[in-house]
């Protein structure tokens, strides 16, 4: 499966560090990085250059309410203590009662909506740029990615399926990182991500007047 071709092997390098081959091939990658110094080389340079990545992952507080929820779900009843072998058998409950209560928390509480995510390839199918998205907001990424030219620039554009014109998610800032809650449009699974250049400020039309540069769909990202 280990391609010869160096681009091929830099790019299979780029999924295996962004978590998006299968887990077979995962496996195999990681089998052939230990007898392999120019695929291993390839995986760290791409560890290297995606680790500002991380930076994106945005902390999460617990939701509110959460430690009402799960008292609410034990419901403990005062127990009168009789004689000390009872203590044994108290205890037994208690235990018996928080995994009941943890149990319920866990499968009434509403089930996360999974991470999208894809990755824009250049015209030679080298990885460009991260697209990572949920429910919510839409975040982009430069993976080493040439700057526009000084009189043009980069506009960002979500197509859903089944929409009949592109939505502007705004100019792509010189750092090649920008995160977007659109009001309009809703991240989902098949939705069109593309990069066109367009002139200083923007589409003037609202529309994509430019090339396209880079294009990709969203897709959950894997483990979700």
């Amino acid at each position: 499966m280990i391609p010869s071709d160096p681009e091929a092997r830099d790019a299979l390098a780029a999924e295996y560090v962004l978590g998006t081959l299968e887990a077979r091939e995962a496996a195999e990658v990681a089998r052939a990085i230990a007898i392999d110094p120019a695929l291993a080389a390839d995986v760290a340079r791409w560890e290297a250059r995606l680790a500002p990545l991380q930076d994106l992952a945005q902390p999460e507080s617990p939701p509110p309410g959460l430690w009402k929820r799960i008292e609410a779900a034990l419901d403990p009843q005062p127990v009168p203590r009789r004689k000390s072998w009872d203590g044994w058998r108290l205890g037994a409950f208690g235990a018996t009662a928080v995994a009941a209560g943890l149990a319920a928390f866990i499968l009434l509480r509403p089930a996360p909506e999974p991470g999208l995510m894809t990755v824009l390839l250049t015209d030679r199918d080298q990885p460009a740029w991260l697209v990572q998205a949920d429910a919510e907001q839409i975040r982009l990424a430069s993976l080493n990615t040439r700057p526009a030219p000084p009189d043009r620039v980069l506009e960002l554009w979500a197509l859903p399926q089944g929409a009949t014109a592109p939505t502007s998610l705004g100019l792509i800032p010189a750092d090649g990182r920008i995160t977007v809650r659109p009001t309009t449009i809703r991240p989902s699974p098949g939705m069109l991500i593309e990069i066109t250049l367009e002139p200083p400020g923007g589409s003037p039309t609202g529309r994509p007047t430019g090339p396209v540069q880079f294009i990709g769909r969203l897709a959950p990202a894997a483990g979700s």
